[in-house]
């Protein structure tokens, strides 16, 4: 068995084994699983999950609707907009006037939710075309399957 190096993360090692020919003898169907994500500094500052909160808030119209919606609380949600905003120095949100009235997405979340989307299914696009010249069996992406 040889070793080749393989893309690390941060610090993480490089080598590991490489594998003679597989032959398979039954046909697995694994699904692709891809996290992506923006640091600063070594924190995470955007990534699939505040996507996600972006869209339900674009969505339900309401911070604590769309919290609501993604299992978490209003205080998560809340500080997860704030500290993505802080690292930006972008409003993601805004008021829709009074209090009770609920909030919107800036033109700037709006772009930064749809330019990570773009993103993820451009990677996860490569990383299925990969799969499919490197393994000898096909890989699904998350939303073909069933979980």
């Amino acid at each position: 068995m040889t070793t080749r190096a393989l893309p690390s993360g941060s610090g993480g090692s490089t080598e590991a084994p490489e594998v003679e020919a597989l032959h398979v003898t039954t046909a697995p169907r694994p699904t692709l699983r891809l996290h992506l994500w923006l640091e600063n500094k070594g924190e995470l500052f955007f990534g699939i999950g505040r996507a996600q909160l972006l869209f339900s808030i674009q969505q339900q119209g309401s911070l604590r609707k769309a919290a609501k919606v993604l299992g978490m609380s209003y205080r998560a949600a809340w500080g997860k907009i704030q500290q993505t905003e802080q690292v930006l120095g972008l409003k993601l949100v805004e008021s829709r006037g009074q209090r009770r009235d609920g909030v919107s997405l800036t033109p700037a979340g709006e772009e930064l939710a749809d330019q990570f989307q773009a993103w993820f299914t451009t990677v996860e696009r490569c990383a299925l075309n990969s799969a499919s010249t490197i393994f000898p069996f096909q890989v699904a992406k998350c939303s073909e399957t069933d979980t």
